[in-house]
């Protein structure tokens, strides 16, 4: 498979869950680059695992000075980069999702700057090494078009995410540079882990499978082989788009 055959990738967040799923795509793929991550151990371990083709760079995406190394240590390996997939985001370490009454401003702070705040400087960042018809690829998510409890400050950043892609698109129309979205529903991630306790992992699993029509949870190389789309020349004419990967839970209903 060669559909992105020798092309240069930065994937933010690739050494474990979606991003990881992302990574392993696009290794299939023929693409060569850098994944990054703030845990040195996973981060070593999804390098091994995809191989000679990525390296891994230590580093938090909400620090501009980690973000500048990750550009310059990929360009001076590879040249210039060909495919950006802005992925880093989630749940804070240590910061639960709470509904208004409970959060903090400095909650409030750590979950904007996590979730769109470093997606914007990530994008801005890249600028000077991006080729021109580059492909950009933002990870959303559908909590920006589903209410949920807590989840608040979460789907407004990612809905803010959605947002930027558009403007992004226009912003970069010159460079031919195309900005898209991918909006994951429920994904089989360790993310659950940090989100509730272990013995509630599965019962809140099982919540999402029943609100997803096609009844199961969606894997990362699922949203691999959808980024691997908008990565390619198949999504050319493709510029400013949210693709809902969610197995239906948005905007279709289940008769179960």
């Amino acid at each position: 498979m060669s559909k992105l055959k020798d092309k240069v990738t930065v994937i933010t967040g690739g050494n474990s869950g979606i991003g990881f799923g992302i990574a392993e795509a696009f290794n299939n793929e023929g693409a060569v680059g850098t994944i990054t991550g703030r845990n040195g151990t996973t981060l070593k371990n999804a390098v091994e695992t995809l191989g000679n083709n990525f390296i891994g760079v230590r580093g938090d995406v909400t620090n501009l000075d980690d973000l500048e190394d990750m550009y310059k240590t990929t360009v001076d390996k590879f040249g210039k980069i060909d495919v950006l997939v802005v992925n880093a985001g989630g749940v804070v370490d240590g910061v639960p999702l709470m509904t208004i009454t409970d959060v903090t401003e400095e909650g409030f702070d750590q979950y904007m700057n996590l979730n769109f705040k470093s997606a914007y400087f990530t994008v801005k960042q890249s600028l000077p090494y991006l080729n021109d018809g580059a492909s950009i690829i933002l990870i959303g998510s559908n909590a920006a078009y589903r209410a949920a409890p807590g989840a608040t400050i979460y789907a407004a950043a990612k809905a803010a995410v959605i947002s930027l892609a558009r403007g992004l698109s226009l912003d970069l129309l010159s460079r031919r540079i195309r900005v898209n979205t991918i909006s994951p529903g429920s994904i089989d991630t360790p993310v659950f882990g940090k989100m509730v306790p272990a013995e509630a992992v599965a019962q809140v699993k099982q919540v999402y499978i029943d609100l997803t029509p096609l009844g199961r949870q969606g894997t990362p190389a699922e949203i691999g082989k959808t980024a691997v789309f908008l990565a390619s020349d198949d999504s050319s004419f493709i510029v400013g788009a949210d693709i809902l990967a969610d197995g239906g839970m948005t905007n279709a209903f289940s008769v179960k």
